[in-house]
């Protein structure tokens, strides 16, 4: 109780108990550095489920449509403490709401001049515009003929503000904005976008080829900005790359996935014929020499062909992930969900570990079997 009320007494030194049993409070409480009156009753044995809460005509202003949120908050705080914590966080909320409601529009040479741009830069171009010229949207075709969209949040100060940009690119983009030189305009933040656009052309080549001439587990669908690709090697074995956007026909940082017998080899033919990696070349050729492989390609294969569901759920699919646990036994070769297994593990008795690593038998052969807990098991 006397921590309760020390800790009250810091987060909110203008609320102060105004009897002995400490069953009324009154004072202020703060957010956004004004001060809102109120006063709390509370019953004698201090639930705050049957506490009263008298507030000021600002504050219940400011509170008007947010009555059951705090109503339901003091139905399930424990103390005075944590609901007065839950308070201020609404009325915060609160607060912010109201202002960006009340916040002035935008002078009428804010939409002519937002017009007059749109126009010089070309209707063609506008994919989407709210109606409040707030929020843009442009389109515009890289080198290679692939589309890409830019939205503008547009601020009410614009062009004395700049906007808020979003893309889906692998790197970050941020643009150049002076407010008191005219050149900074819809036209300048186009213009910037199509030099990102050029300047990332080799690297979308890159995972096109990819994505067009290999089978690619993981990501299903890829994201402009996803810079790895996890493709199927052969039967219960991948390898997982991640690709520099800055230099994408460098040797990408990889993983090979997959049973020990089936991995090593790999990892042996890639560390002999290092030196056959050409810049001058596509990664995916380079990634042909080193490995001594073809990839196999999604169009001539069916799934079953390649991989198969988790030995333990029965589903390929699991949380986002794909089996990619495989027993090292070469007459089993099953594969597994990380999570699957490490369940299945440790609820044998025969199991044991050391550290992230546990050691059990294969579900499916009874072979010894390895499991290196990674961070995404949760």
């Amino acid at each position: 109780m006397a921590q309760m009320e020390a800790s009250l007494l810091r987060q909110c030194p203008l609320l102060l108990p105004q009897n002995r049993a400490k069953t009324v409070y009154e004072g202020f409480i703060s957010a956004q550095g004004r001060d809102f009156h109120l006063r709390i009753v509370l019953p004698e044995d201090l639930q705050m489920k049957n506490a009263r809460l008298l507030c000021s005509w600002q504050l219940r202003a400011i509170l008007n449509g947010y009555h059951h949120i705090v109503q339901q908050r003091m139905q399930h705080s424990s103390d005075l403490m944590s609901f007065m914590m839950e308070l201020k966080m609404i009325l915060e909320v609160a607060l912010k709401n109201k202002q960006e409601l009340c916040a002035p529009p935008p002078p009428p040479q804010f939409y002519s001049s937002l017009i007059e741009e749109i126009g010089t830069l070309g209707w063609d171009k506008l994919v989407y515009v709210d109606t409040c010229l707030s929020t843009i949207k442009l389109k515009a075709e890289d080198a290679s003929g692939r589309k890409h969209l830019i939205t503008l949040k547009l601020k009410a100060k614009y062009p004395a503000e700049s906007p808020d940009c979003f893309v889906d690119f692998p790197v970050s983009f941020s643009i150049s904005w002076t407010p008191q030189v005219s050149s900074s305009s819809l036209i300048s933040i186009y213009g910037q976008f199509l030099a990102a656009l050029e300047s990332l052309k080799a690297f979308w080549d890159v995972m096109d080829e990819i994505d067009e001439k290999t089978w690619v587990l993981e990501p299903e669908k890829p994201t402009r900005s996803a810079t790895a690709r996890r493709i199927a090697l052969g039967n219960n074995v991948s390898i997982n790359i991640e690709v520099d956007p800055r230099h994408p026909s460098m040797l990408p940082e990889y993983c090979f996935l997959g049973a020990d017998h089936v991995v090593k080899p790999l990892g042996i033919k890639l560390s002999r014929n290092i030196h056959l990696w050409d810049p001058e070349n596509s990664l995916l050729q380079n990634l042909k020499d080193v490995l001594e492989i073809d990839f196999p390609a999604r169009a001539n294969l069916e799934k079953s062909d390649f991989s198969m569901d988790c030995g333990i759920c029965y589903a390929y699919q699991l949380d986002g992930t794909i089996p990619d646990q495989v027993c090292d036994n070469s007459q089993c070769g099953q594969p597994f969900h990380q999570i699957c297994l490490y369940e299945w593990l440790r609820g044998l008795p025969t199991s044991r570990q050391s550290f992230n690593i546990i050691f059990g038998e294969c579900p499916y052969c009874s072979k010894p079997i390895t499991l290196k807990m990674s961070g995404r098991k949760s």
